[in-house]
């Protein structure tokens, strides 16, 4: 789940920036629509990598806060003094060092959203300090017994199942009924075969881009690599992937010993599903099929200026106007088969 919108800002994305053929997303992005049309509390589960943050800055920009700011916090590996200033801010003097006031996540974000990641690390200190400024949208700042109030919406997420920490006391269930007014799962990556050649020609057009390169697609073999790996770091770890790829190819198209992947031939659902998708992934049709869906978004977007959209794509203008002679090439045949 990436927005496939070739050089926007993945922080000013919305939920319609978003393009997938995999039904278990479109159900992630059915819900995440609803979630953005209320000012519930949201919260998004999902494996490290699957891209939470970006579903959560989506819910956010489609939502009525949208022009209110979005305040990210990872409640992660702090002690509970930290996250007292951290969340609600202090006073001057209020600990060694707090040489002047400073505002807290939850000040900062009034009238937007508070995003709260990896809420299922907090000590059980910090989840009854947090209840209370949720519910109530009350907070004191560190060395001050002034009552302050923030209008906030907050979203939440985790990699933990929270039900099942609830359910053996490891996080208080009146917390857990309070950030979860609507829940959002965003499958994993190795889950979503028929999403991965557009996701990959979206990145490799976003690294050709920064690292100004001209790469236009991936050789066969390195392409089955990609199609058949099982992607235990999902979108982070494809991101990261792509990013060195590009970097260790010196010609137009990535080949097999540019990819550093974990390891290869280990087991993949995505493996199986493949196998029934129209096309096998060896002919690398799915792929070329994304890069055209993808180069037609960009046009699309530039409202058909070639220049522009080869500046987006990251490749010379010659290379885009061979791809778009391509793309009509197999428009015509397609129109001719019976």
């Amino acid at each position: 789940m990436a927005p496939t919108t070739g050089s926007q800002d993945a922080r000013e994305a919305t939920l319609e920036d978003f393009v997938t053929h995999d039904a278990a997303m479109q159900v992630c992005l059915e819900r995440a629509r609803v979630a953005a049309r209320t000012d519930l509390p949201v919260l998004i589960l999902g494996e490290s990598g699957t891209g939470k943050t970006l579903m959560a800055r989506a819910i956010h920009n489609s939502s009525q806060r949208a022009k209110g700011p979005f305040v990210s916090f990872n409640a992660a590996a702090l002690s509970d003094t930290l996250l007292d200033s951290q969340l609600f801010g202090h006073e001057r003097g209020a600990f060694t060092g707090a040489q002047s006031r400073v505002k807290g996540k939850f000040e900062l974000a009034d009238t937007g959203t508070l995003f709260l990641d990896e809420i299922a690390d907090l000590s059980p200190q910090g989840q009854s300090k947090i209840l209370r400024a949720i519910e109530y949208g009350e907070f004191e700042r560190l060395g001050s017994e002034t009552i302050r109030t923030a209008d906030v919406r907050v979203l939440s997420a985790t990699h933990y199942s929270v039900s099942a920490l609830t359910k053996d006391g490891k996080f208080r269930e009146d917390l857990f009924y309070r950030i979860n007014g609507v829940t959002v799962n965003v499958p994993p990556l190795r889950n979503r075969p028929r999403d991965l050649p557009l996701l990959l020609a979206s990145e490799i057009a976003r690294a050709s881009r920064t690292q100004n390169k001209s790469i236009i697609g991936l050789d066969r073999q390195a392409a089955d690599r990609l199609f058949t790996y099982h992607w235990p770091g999902n979108l982070r770890e494809l991101s990261k992937v792509v990013q060195a790829a590009v970097a260790l190819t010196t010609a137009d198209v990535i080949m097999p010993d540019s990819l550093l992947l974990q390891a290869d031939g280990m087991p993949s659902e995505a493996t199986a599903a493949l196998a029934a998708v129209p096309h096998a992934a060896s002919d690398s049709l799915l792929l070329k099929d994304a890069i055209h869906s993808h180069i037609r978004m960009v046009l699309d977007r530039v409202q058909g200026n070639k220049r522009r959209a080869a500046r987006e794509l990251g490749v010379a203008r010659a290379t885009l106007e061979r791809k778009l002679e391509e793309m009509e090439a197999d428009a015509s045949k397609r129109k001719k088969r019976p």
